[in-house]
């Protein structure tokens, strides 16, 4: 671990330089493990944005479990690995971050949430712990008393 001083001049304080979890965290997961449960993905997604032609953050409307099962039905697209929200949380994740550059419609997103879901050297908790991780690298704490 670097010294604290080291940090100061980042962007972000990451969280990690913590030793201690919340104990609020150990009851969320030892609830659902390393899962995206509804109010997880509300939460996370609520704080999901992406920038417009004239870089200004701009809010996204979060997908549903139902819409995103009704688009993994029309293009035939079956998951291995669906547990609770995490495939929702891509799904939106990937609306915030490359849909309509590198993933130009639905059917492609559709694919890409296959394509991480399933990953086949990938753990099935890898979504919600690369959120997790992506959240610590930030320095944003989460409140996991609003999720649990």
């Amino acid at each position: 671990m670097l010294p604290l001083l080291v940090y100061i001049n980042m962007k972000h304080i990451p969280l990690d330089i913590y030793d201690d979890m919340p104990h609020s965290m150990k009851k969320y997961i030892s609830n659902y493990g390393w899962h995206f449960n509804k109010k997880a993905y509300e939460y996370a997604s609520s704080k999901m944005f992406k920038y417009d032609s004239n870089h200004h953050k701009e809010t996204i409307e979060a997908y549903t479990k139902d819409y995103v099962d009704d688009l993994l039905r029309r293009y035939d697209v079956k998951l291995d690995n669906k547990t609770m929200y995490d495939y929702v949380f891509v799904a939106t994740m990937c609306k915030a971050d490359y849909f309509g550059n590198s993933i130009p419609n639905e059917e492609y997103l559709a694919k890409y949430i296959k394509d991480v879901i399933d990953d086949a050297d990938a753990s099935d908790e890898t979504t919600f712990r690369r959120w997790i991780a992506t959240m610590i690298g930030n320095g944003e704490p989460i409140d996991w008393s609003e999720i649990c």
